[in-house]
C-alpha cells in the first residue's frame, strides 16, 4: 500500500478537497422541482400509515441536498407539531435509523455529535477525533465548534484536553483551533527547510524531536505542505509518511499519518476509511455512515474512483455485500452509482 502514497511528481499541482466548491464532487445533488411542504406530507404519510412505507424515507432523504433536508424538517415540525428526527427515531431502528438521523443532521452538528460521541463514556475514540480534524478544512472544524458550544456551553478545546494527553493532545488541539494556514502561494524556500527541519528532528537524529512535525503539519497550508513531501523525499530518499510511521507510535502516529494523507489526497484517506470499515468481520457502521453522509456532497465522486483504483472493485459493490436490508438501499443511493469499467 505504501508505494500509492509515494507519487508525489504530480502532488503540488493537483487540486485539493480541502478547497473543492461544494457540490461539484458530490453524489447527491439539489432537487431541481423542489418543494419542502410536499415532501414533508410525503414522509408525513410514510410514517403515520400502517407499516413505515420505507421506499418513501429512502428516496426523499438520498435525493435531496442538505440544506434542502433542512427546510424538510422545519416544514415537517410545522405540519405535525412533531420533529421529523422524532419521529424517525420512533419509526426505524438500527443502522437504518442512524444513517437517516445522519441525513437530516446539518453537517457541522453532525460533526460535532461525531467528536461527542467520541469523546463519551470510557476510553475516548481517537481514530474518529484523528479522522475528522484531520480532514476538515478551517471553516468546517470552527462550525463545528460553534455548535458545540451552542449544545453544550463549553468551549470544545477545554474538553478535549481533558481526554487526551501527551504530544497527541498538542497536535490534535493545533488542528481543533481550526487556524491552518489558508495562503494558495508556494515558498519554496520554506518548503526545503522545513523538509531539512522535519529530516533533523526524525530520521537524522536519535530520538525523535516530536514538536518539529507538530508544529510544521498542524500548521502550514495544504499546498505549502504538499511542496514540503517532494523536498522531504529529494532529501530523504523516504517519504515523510514512511519516517513518521518507522520514528513515532501509538495515536500521534496515526494523526500525523492521517494528516500527511489528507495533505496528499482527501479522497483517497476516505477511500481507505471505507475499505477498513467493511473489511473483515463484522462491518463499522458509524465510520461507514460518517464517511458517506459527510463526503456525499463534497467529493464522493472522487472517493469512489479512488477505491476503485486501490481495491479493484467498487465501493457500490463492497456496500452491496457488506450491508443489508434498508441501510443497504439508503447507502446505495448515497454512493450514487456502480463503477464497473
Amino acid at each position: 500500500m505504501a508505494s500509492l502514497w509515494d507519487d508525489l511528481d504530480s502532488l503540488v499541482n493537483t487540486p485539493s478537497s480541502f478547497s473543492a466548491p461544494a457540490g461539484e464532487r458530490g453524489t447527491v445533488k439539489p432537487k431541481a422541482d423542489f418543494d419542502a411542504g410536499e415532501d414533508a406530507v410525503a414522509l408525513r404519510k410514510a410514517i403515520e400509515g400502517l407499516g413505515t412505507t420505507e421506499k418513501t424515507l429512502i428516496d426523499i432523504l438520498t435525493h435531496r441536498s442538505s440544506s434542502q433536508r433542512q427546510l424538510i424538517c422545519a416544514a415537517y415540525q410545522e405540519a405535525t407539531g412533531r420533529t421529523l428526527l422524532e419521529d424517525l427515531k420512533g419509526d426505524t431502528h438500527g443502522d437504518f435509523e442512524d444513517l437517516l438521523v445522519a441525513l437530516i443532521t446539518p453537517p457541522a452538528v453532525y460533526d460535532c455529535h461525531e467528536v461527542m460521541r467520541a469523546m463519551k463514556g470510557v476510553g475516548t475514540k481517537d481514530s474518529v477525533l484523528i479522522e475528522i480534524f484531520a480532514s476538515r478544512s478551517n471553516q468546517q472544524i470552527q462550525a463545528l465548534c460553534d455548535v458545540y458550544l451552542k449544545e453544550t456551553e463549553k468551549q470544545l478545546m477545554l474538553d478535549l484536553k481533558t481526554e487526551v494527553s501527551g504530544d497527541f493532545s498538542k497536535a490534535l488541539l493545533l488542528l481543533a483551533e481550526g487556524k491552518r494556514d489558508e495562503g494558495t502561494t508556494v515558498d519554496a524556500d520554506k518548503a526545503k527547510e522545513d523538509a531539512k527541519t522535519l529530516y533533523d528532528a526524525g530520521e537524522k537524529k536519535w530520538g525523535t524531536d516530536e514538536s518539529k512535525f507538530i508544529d510544521i503539519l498542524c500548521h502550514r497550508s495544504i499546498p505549502q505542505l504538499r511542496q514540503t513531501l517532494v523536498e522531504y523525499k529529494n532529501i530523504s530518499g523516504k517519504t515523510l509518511q514512511q519516517s513518521i510511521e518507522g520514528e513515532m507510535s501509538g495515536e500521534l502516529e496515526e494523526l500525523l499519518v492521517a494528516i500527511v494523507k489528507c495533505v496528499k489526497s482527501v479522497p483517497v484517506y476516505f477511500a481507505e476509511r471505507l475499505h477498513e470499515s467493511m473489511k473483515g468481520a463484522g462491518t463499522d457502521e458509524s465510520t461507514l455512515n460518517r464517511i458517506m453522509v459527510s463526503r456525499s456532497e463534497i467529493d464522493l465522486l472522487d472517493i469512489r474512483a479512488e477505491f476503485k483504483k486501490l481495491y479493484s472493485h467498487s465501493l457500490h459493490s463492497a456496500i452491496e455485500s457488506d450491508c443489508h436490508g434498508n441501510y443497504r438501499k439508503t447507502l446505495l443511493k448515497v454512493c450514487g452509482g456502480d463503477d464497473v469499467c
